[in-house]
């Protein structure tokens, strides 16, 4: 049974911001009236302290059951790297206090949160009350799975209680909307959205499992038009997430001088159906595409005309080639390696080019990785020197989402990981973590990039340690990576 705190009421949602520019953030949340209403008048304030002292902008909006009474409005008109206080107003209520802050131009370093893959069935979401208590957080950067569409027990344990809504497999819009809900209440992901603003992107599970432009593979004929549950999880997606309505999901954000960040739609903007094994003929098609012409032309463009140090490229599935080292599954046909002609294509961009600071932060495996991006075969990439190698690539582990973990014993999971780490198949994958949950902190300067990666320490109860188990660094102009001094 979900329990609403009381008082936050008619705000029972919290509050949340997002896809924050130099001059402007995207404020988010949501009114609960206690009957039905055709219009609700919701007002909005924006501050430089949370005392509400010095307002800069506030405005008002409407909302009602056409957007399931969440409220998305663009507060204008701010300063660049400047963190600011927000807070709603309606049914003669006021919101909690959000915190945000917009993009920098001008700035010696960034610090972001990057996260994936949150099942509310698996347990409780600690990862994102420890993302909230970070201090000097420029934005989260969710890579996908905000949530998963699975009825209860199919995916999931629901021996501590935590129990999906509805409780079967969501299909139509109002299901989409009813587990959003079922998320937002969560106290450690209301916390996270009101302490930093979000760079949202969908993966799979915010659609179904394995999903693409024409199909999923947990879409069935008996569930009705795909089409129709596309759009339905789209809209509910926009209604529910601090992101602006644009044409297209894929987006570029940038950091003054220091970064731009490339967020990719890997699922609906131009993928096509997967290879159904490494013997399928269609594998090598020309025309399969994991981006889409259309995308891919975007994302080489703003590449090979970006004037920033860093250039991250938001990623859901797996660019680097990965041999899982299993005897029944060794390579993920859902990743990049599934459209390998993608895969050499944006490699040719970044080599011929010669493009530096190209970072791959990427999610949806549950695990924790880092690569010196280079793909087979691996007769030019030098392991020691790094030589051969052309960007970088950090995988999160997920929030909660079972990993090897919850289905083997630790000490397999860990003799797994000295197999395929540093190994003749994978002799680019520096690090890898199969068993734990949380998320990476990502450090940009003008010298080095830092990953941190931190787990917390369990999923069963809610539970504040957090700790850090590894910090990699590499240089700028370097793809060497090595452990960061202490």
């Amino acid at each position: 049974m979900i329990h609403r705190d009381e008082s936050l009421k008619p705000f029972y949602h919290g509050v949340a911001s997002g896809d924050p520019y130099a001059e402007s953030v995207l404020l988010w949340t949501r009114v609960s009236p206690e009957t039905q209403l055709p219009e609700i008048k919701v007002t909005w304030e924006v501050a430089e302290d949370a005392n509400f002292s010095a307002i800069v902008t506030s405005g008002s909006t409407t909302t009602g059951p056409e957007k399931d009474y969440t409220v998305k409005v663009e507060a204008i008109g701010l300063a660049a790297g400047t963190v600011y206080h927000y807070r709603f107003m309606a049914l003669d209520g006021t919101s909690m206090t959000g915190k945000t802050m917009t993009a920098a131009e001008e700035t010696s370093q960034l610090n972001f949160a990057v996260v994936s893959c949150s099942n509310y069935e698996w347990g409780y979401f600690n990862a994102y009350g420890r993302i909230a208590e970070e201090e000097n957080l420029n934005a989260v950067i969710h890579l996908g799975d905000y949530i998963y569409e699975y009825g209860t027990d199919t995916y999931g344990d629901t021996t501590i209680g935590r129990i999906n809504i509805p409780t079967h497999e969501i299909i139509s819009l109002q299901d989409y909307r009813d587990r959003y809900s079922l998320y937002r209440l969560d106290p450690d992901l209301i916390a996270a959205h009101a302490s930093h603003p979000f760079i949202v992107i969908w993966d799979d599970h915010e659609i179904a499992n394995n999903s693409y432009v024409d199909g999923a593979q947990n879409h069935q004929d008996d569930e009705g038009s795909y089409l129709a549950r596309k759009t339905a999880a789209r809209k509910a997606y926009y209604e529910w997430l601090p992101i602006r309505d644009t044409p297209n999901h894929y987006r570029e954000f940038k950091f003054g001088e220091l970064a731009d960040l490339f967020m990719l739609d890997e699922r609906l903007a131009g993928r096509t159906k997967p290879a159904d094994s490494l013997g399928d003929p269609s594998l090598l098609d020309e025309n399969r595409t994991l981006l889409g012409q259309e995308q891919f032309n975007w994302l080489e463009e703003n590449l090979k005309s970006s004037k920033a140090k860093w250039k991250l490229i938001g990623n859901q599935v797996i660019y680097s080639y990965l041999n899982w080292g299993y005897e029944t599954f060794n390579i993920n046909l859902d990743s990049w390696d599934g459209y390998p002609q993608d895969q050499e294509k944006l490699a040719s961009v970044i080599k011929d080019n010669e493009i530096e600071n190209v970072i791959f932060i990427t999610g949806d495996t549950h695990s924790a990785w880092a690569f010196e991006v280079t793909n087979k075969p691996f007769d030019e990439y030098d392991p020691e020197t790094s030589e051969g190698a052309f960007a970088l690539e950090f995988g999160t582990t997920s929030i909660n989402s079972s990993n090897a973990n919850e289905r083997y014993s630790t000490d397999t999971v860990l003799l797994h990981e000295q197999k395929i780490t540093n190994s003749e198949i994978n002799p680019h994958l520096k690090y890898s973590n199969l068993r734990d949950h949380g998320y990476l902190l990502l450090r940009l300067t003008d010298e080095k990039v830092i990953a941190n990666y931190k787990f917390v320490e369990t999923l069963r109860e809610r539970n504040s340690n957090v700790r850090s188990e590894i910090i990699l660094e590499a240089m700028s102009g370097s793809v060497k990576l090595k452990k960061a001094k202490n």
